[in-house]
């Protein structure tokens, strides 16, 4: 098991300032949030490849600006911009490739705006998923508070229904914005698991650095060892999550105790 943080943690701020501070902090693990088409660029990720390289740093996963589109761009029930959303998403499994990431965060479908059924979904997200795979990128459902995939029962069927064809995301905040148990969430995605977005919470905030909390990291991590998870352990809070940059120092240090 490994441990990153992603250049979220410090939006707005622009993308290549992220990164450079982050490596500056002696970050060496990542997740790229891409904010904006140009960064699709090959040009500009070419940019970022070296600024990795150059820090030995690695890149292992990346979460589109357009995740809050995906209910309208690839899950309504106006099939055609599916299929012209698939190739919009060809440019962010691209993306990936050039920067030797493996995994491509998705949100998914809205639970409050539901235009096509379950089965029509799950189909959707496989031919998605087998895109992915032709680029040698694993496309992950991400468990999203207002999404479908906040649900333990919608993620087991979701797991029944693609088979192979599938993976997921844990994200704790997520969980705890949904009023969910994260760790019934968590067991729910089982084996199919490959990422997981880590974080903490309390009872006046859903979204802490680790460490900053309550969350019961050992019992999480206990349910992650369970089914044998040997993925990353991802940093991701928003800029509003913390003061100080050295605050994710310290996180740092409490998300790699877990793993060590």
């Amino acid at each position: 098991m490994q441990w990153g943080i992603s250049t979220a943690c410090l939006y707005p701020m622009l993308l290549e300032k992220s990164f450079s501070t982050l490596f500056s902090m002696g970050f060496r693990t990542y997740e790229v949030f891409l904010n904006t088409c140009s960064e699709m660029r090959k040009e500009y990720l070419r940019k970022l490849k070296k600024m990795a390289d150059d820090s030995k740093s690695i890149i292992l996963s990346v979460h589109p600006f357009t995740s809050g589109y995906e209910n309208f761009l690839l899950f309504s029930d106006y099939k055609r911009r599916f299929f012209d959303g698939l190739e919009f998403y060809r440019r962010y499994l691209n993306a990936c490739n050039v920067l030797g990431a493996h995994i491509l965060v998705l949100h998914g479908r809205r639970s409050d705006k539901i235009s096509i059924s379950d089965e029509e979904f799950f189909e959707r997200y496989m031919r998605l998923y087998e895109l992915g795979q032709q680029f040698g990128v694993t496309v992950a459902q991400e468990n999203v508070n207002c999404y479908c995939s906040d649900s333990p029962d919608f993620i087991r069927k979701m797991r029944l229904a693609c088979g192979e064809n599938c993976a997921f995301v844990f994200d704790v905040k997520q969980a705890i914005r949904g009023k969910i148990d994260p760790y019934e969430l968590c067991a729910s995605m089982g084996e199919k698991l490959c990422h997981v977005h880590i974080n903490d919470n309390s009872v006046s905030s859903d979204c802490l650095l680790p460490g900053f909390g309550s969350m019961d990291y050992q019992k999480l991590m206990c349910e992650l060892k369970g089914f044998g998870y040997d993925g990353c352990l991802m940093i991701e809070v928003y800029r509003k999550s913390f003061g100080e940059l050295s605050e994710l120092t310290a996180a740092g240090k409490t998300v790699n105790s877990l793993i060590n």
